[in-house]
């Protein structure tokens, strides 16, 4: 039996009322939106798939590149929607995901964006953002305060100064970042004498100028590979992005960093930024900034700390001192999309000095005039959303003690996590939690044996076979639907720094409990046991 598909026209009359009159309750969208609104995470549980489709069977439900000629009702897509891609989007709400930076949010979260949409406001100009200029620069000047802790005077002073910035939002850590060493660079290659500067004349004639035989950035083999991007962009090249060795702690060796920048300096090499690392994205580890910052001043050269990822974790005072040298930095990265649970699409850079930004400042009579308060003058993207909002509103409801909080107990679970991995004899932690992230692997004991007694060409080999078998239990672990840990290679000094796989996860969600962490074991040994390849050949190896 076929059923007749429903066929829409595009009218003037049908256009004006999918700008003027809302579903009804009882249709598809308004079903959808009384759901969410009263239980979100049943929502989600609800109509997220638990298995998982190939993407290549995905594909298929989006192979057509022919803009419809006639249009859908809004019921009929939405069901679409519902049964195409929320069923097949991955649950990062969910309490047993523990895999990436993604967390389950505030209820409140919702409404306030659906509000922000429904506003539209542009933050590139006051003509299309009267408010949310004033409100996104309040929100910079208490993540400056964060970071730096400056007086009242100064953020009277500065806040909202039309020819300054504490920083700039921007979608996310890779353009924060890129934000911090252009201002980096063009602080650097100023304009002297008559040489225009670097934004007017470029990194040939500013290298020329100032008698350099380079530039480059220095950061830890666990920087951010969108370092390397920023590099790229700015004209030095990815191979300009110089990384130093890490200690047993994947915090970054201070005596080796000290010794490249002498070494730089001896040919003829600018350091254009020092980059600190306050929680790597692999293992969460905080390289020793207050080290850093005094080599940075040594040699005179930006210091920058990509905090990203732990940057919210100065809202807890008991954790805080973790990032003692974070106030020394001339600028520092903050996502608030990863631990200050607003959606994602929220980072932002913030700078000691108000006065760095005028290195990028730029104007257009139509649009950025100046003398005017237009955040885009100092910002690499144009038009932007709102999101400040959403940060604004999340630092008012759940306060900094709030935030505290969640902040201590993703800290305290990871512990718990790492202690419990410990106990286990089946485990193996392979790094120590320092903020919510660690890494481990199945390792059974036997094999943890004989990976003690054995050649470092026997210990290659074991290691193969554990690499195999964790990639196999973390696939099969996410196709199982239940719960969702991440995988990445690191090099772990215990086993001559072989790059190894191992088991990441992020405990961030704080509806995350103990149990669920004690069934992610279960489950993963559970797996072990199902390897038909794998496991057997390490145990006969015993």
């Amino acid at each position: 039996m076929t059923t007749n598909k429903r066929t829409a026209k595009a009218t003037q009359e049908s256009l004006h009322s999918i700008f003027t009159i809302p579903e009804a309750p009882d249709s598809t969208l308004g079903l959808i939106e009384k759901e969410i609104s009263e239980n979100l995470a049943g929502f989600l549980g609800n109509h997220i798939a638990a298995k998982e489709r190939a993407l290549s069977e995905i594909e298929k439900d989006f192979a057509s590149s022919a803009i419809p000629e006639e249009p859908s009702f809004v019921s009929d897509h939405t069901r679409h929607i519902l049964d195409k891609v929320v069923a097949q989007s991955v649950h990062t709400s969910s309490p047993s995901f523990i895999g990436h930076m993604t967390s389950a949010l505030p209820y409140f979260i919702l409404p306030l964006s659906k509000l922000m949409v429904g506003l539209n406001q542009n933050l590139v100009k006051i003509e299309t953002s009267k408010a949310f200029t004033p409100l996104e620069r309040q929100v910079l000047g208490m993540m400056h305060r964060l970071v730096y802790q400056d007086n009242d005077h100064f953020y009277e002073q500065w806040m909202h100064s039309a020819n300054h910035s504490l920083g700039a939002f921007c979608s996310g850590g890779t353009v924060a970042n890129l934000t911090a060493f252009w201002v980096a660079r063009n602080n650097l290659l100023k304009a002297d004498g008559d040489f225009k500067g670097i934004a007017r004349e470029g990194l040939f004639n500013a290298l020329k100028h100032y008698k350099y035989d380079g530039l480059v950035i220095l950061v830890s083999d666990r920087g951010h590979y969108s370092l390397k991007k920023s590099a790229d962009i700015l004209g030095i090249g990815q191979d300009s992005v110089i990384s130093i060795p890490t200690d047993g702690h994947n915090r970054i060796d201070c005596q080796k960093l000290r010794e490249k920048c002498l070494e730089l300096k001896q040919r003829n090499i600018r350091v254009l930024s020092i980059v600190g690392v306050a929680g790597t994205t692999e293992t969460g580890n905080i390289d020793p900034l207050d080290k850093m910052a005094d080599i940075a001043e040594e040699f005179q050269t930006h210091f920058h700390v990509d905090a990203a990822w732990g940057g919210a974790t100065l809202l807890s005072n008991k954790y805080r001192p973790l990032l003692k040298g974070i106030e020394r930095a001339d600028s520092v990265t903050i996502d608030a999309h990863k631990q200050m649970y607003v959606p994602m699409g929220a980072g932002l850079v913030v700078f000691k000095n108000p006065a760095s930004v005028a290195s990028i400042e730029h104007h257009a009579e139509y649009i950025l005039r100046k003398g005017s308060k237009d955040l885009g003058s100092h910002t690499l993207e144009g038009s932007r959303p709102g999101m400040a909002m959403l940060v604004y509103a999340s630092l008012h409801i759940i306060s900094r003690p709030g935030y505290e909080m969640l902040i201590n107990q993703g800290i305290d679970r990871a512990r718990y996590f790492a202690k419990r991995i410990n106990q286990h004899a089946d485990f193996e932690l392979i790094t120590e939690p320092e903020l919510c992230l660690l890494t481990y692997r199945y390792n059974p004991k036997a094999v943890q044996n004989l990976l003690a007694s054995s050649s470092a060409e026997q210990q290659d080999k074991i290691n193969d076979l554990l690499d195999d078998l964790t990639k196999f239990i973390q696939k099969r672990q996410r196709e199982n639907g239940k719960s969702f840990v991440s995988r990445t290679r690191i090099e772990v000094q215990r086993y001559q720094g072989r790059k190894t796989v191992v088991f990441r996860v992020v405990l961030a969600n704080p509806l995350t409990s103990n149990e669920i962490l004690n069934d992610v074991l279960v489950e993963q040994l559970e797996l072990a046991q199902e390897s038909e390849t794998f496991l057997p050949d390490l145990l006969s190896l015993t």
